[in-house]
């Protein structure tokens, strides 16, 4: 009882810590420009500090039951509360949430035209972090990324072959698995897979597929490789706390 009491204070102060610093302005303009009238004026979408809208001129979908602030877009959920105001946004194609979302503080997020981006539920990239999606990017449910981690899915410039004139693929999909936990510094590449369940790292670099490891593995490296099999974080312990604590 003392217990439950304790999570119900802990999520209203931290409610109204979420509330307290809340970006009214970009988040009235935000939701009421990109959604009809009936999903706008349920806020789904909250920024939290300074951010900067280079383009939202993409689409914005939100799959499943449309709640107030569940995605949050430097939500400070993290140890340091401190931002640099260097947020930025710049979505020409399309981003697509499967429910609720959390990026941290001072994330640059870029979906370029005829690009499509999928953010599973409860995912989340911490502060500093880089999602660059050029082609297609999906984050699977529960796919966390820790701070100053990068989801790229190009090499931005062209690579050639000088013996042979071969011209390199530029892009490739990338594609995360469900409960797929990134520690810090944590680089995705173009081409990477990884599979459910599966732990990177901190300062790791993936840039290839790992799904026939199979899952419960955790890789790391430069490049990654498997470290180790049968170990996974404690989702079905942390999972009621996650949810209590993020979600407004």
């Amino acid at each position: 009882m003392i217990r439950n009491s304790y999570r119900k204070c802990r999520s209203f102060y931290h409610k109204l810590q979420f509330y307290y610093s809340v970006n009214w302005t970009k988040t009235l303009y935000f939701n009421f420009k990109k959604f009809p009238f009936e999903t706008a004026k349920k806020l789904p979408v909250f920024f939290y500090g300074k951010v900067k809208f280079t383009s939202i001129t993409g689409e914005i979908q939100i799959d499943g039951d449309i709640q107030k602030g569940m995605i949050g877009f430097g939500q400070p959920y993290e140890l340091n509360k401190v931002h640099k105001g260097i947020a930025e946004i710049f979505i020409l194609g399309k981003l697509t949430f499967k429910g609720k979302f959390q990026f941290g503080k001072d994330c640059f997020v870029f979906v370029g035209e005829n690009a499509s981006c999928e953010l599973g539920n409860m995912a989340s990239m911490a502060s500093s972090g880089k999602l660059i999606c050029t082609e297609k990017i999906v984050l699977g449910n529960y796919a966390r990324f820790g701070s100053e981690s990068q989801i790229i899915d190009t090499n931005f410039h062209d690579l050639i072959d000088i013996q042979t004139g071969e011209k390199f693929k530029k892009s490739a999909p990338i594609f995360i698995g469900n409960y797929n936990f990134g520690s810090n510094r944590v680089s995705i590449l173009k081409g990477t897979q990884t599979p459910d369940f599966c732990t990177i790292a901190s300062n790791s670099l993936c840039t290839r597929d790992y799904t026939a490891l199979g899952e419960n593995i955790l890789i790391g490296g430069i490049p990654a490789k498997l470290i180790r099999n049968n170990i996974s974080r404690d989702w079905q312990g942390e999972k009621e706390q996650l949810d209590d604590f993020l979600t407004i």
